[in-house]
């Protein structure tokens, strides 16, 4: 059937948030609504990132979708509060990228956490018996200190995540990867020095950013609409988004859930 006027979409500007620390739910998120952004045929996406990074597979399935979608649309990446670690990685999805002068970005490298309770255990009597099929099946347990066998087989394996990320900030922002390690040493920048390193375009808002993706679709940016992308939720959900979700109760216990689901997994994420 053919339509004698196209769909609203047609008109409008997609956006997408990606906020908080990035896992498994995010990426999952996301790329579903990426999808709906293409099977709806947008011209434009906005996509809003304030977010201290997160697990690595999560990070690149996000990059290689917009990767894909940037064929199809134009995309323009806005940097809110903060943008560090694998929003930066995400953020190399877009071609086009604004930020707040102020925007905490950066801290482009790689971390792997474990918690060593040796002492606290023996303090208390408690010891762990391990039988293991090989001597790193145990690696980053937390009743001992690693060996030096396990730090030099997790070093490299963080060099080689940590060359991934460079070399994917090099090839989205057109820099030479020497270029790029100069300060892709874990820092922190602002959004006014990620512009004299190369690693946005435009200083601005997110109001900007919109402006940005309409003039590139070819629509009017005084008409041109944004329709955010998010799953629907239930009542009792939206009740307690309200009431939670801004809290520091609800902040602290989801960043708790996050530190034990991502325990020993190789990291893009910024510390304060």
């Amino acid at each position: 059937m053919v339509w004698p006027f196209p769909p609203k979409s047609r008109k409008q500007i997609a956006r997408i948030e990606i906020t908080g620390a990035i896992a498994s739910e995010t990426r999952k998120r996301v790329l579903k609504a990426l999808k709906e952004v293409e099977e709806k045929k947008y011209p434009a996406l906005l996509l809003r990132i304030d977010s201290p990074g997160g697990t690595v597979g999560d990070s690149q399935e996000i990059y290689y979708a917009l990767k894909r979608l940037q064929k199809k649309i134009k995309i323009v990446a806005s940097f809110g509060n903060i943008s560090a670690s694998g929003g930066v990685y995400i953020g190399m999805g877009a071609p086009h990228i604004v930020s707040n002068p102020g925007t905490i970005t950066g801290s482009i490298g790689v971390i792997i956490r474990g918690n060593n309770l040796e002492r606290l255990l023996d303090k208390v009597g408690v010891s762990f018996q391990v039988v293991k099929s090989g001597p790193y099946k145990d690696i980053l347990s937390f009743d001992r200190p690693l060996t030096k066998d396990e730090e030099r087989l997790l070093q490299e394996m963080i060099d080689i995540s940590y060359g991934q990320f460079v070399q994917t900030v090099a090839e989205g922002r057109n820099l030479d990867v020497e270029t790029v390690k100069t300060f892709a040493d874990g820092r922190v920048f602002t959004g006014e020095q990620a512009k004299e390193f190369g690693v946005v375009d435009r200083l601005g808002t997110e109001e900007d950013a919109r402006v940005w993706a309409a003039e590139l679709a070819d629509l009017d940016p005084e008409k041109a609409e944004c329709c955010t992308i998010e799953e629907p939720k239930s009542l009792i959900s939206k009740v307690l988004n309200r009431n939670q979700v801004r809290s520091p109760l609800g902040n602290a216990l989801r960043w708790v859930e996050f530190e034990l689901a991502t325990e020993g997994q190789p990291l893009w994420l910024y510390r304060p």
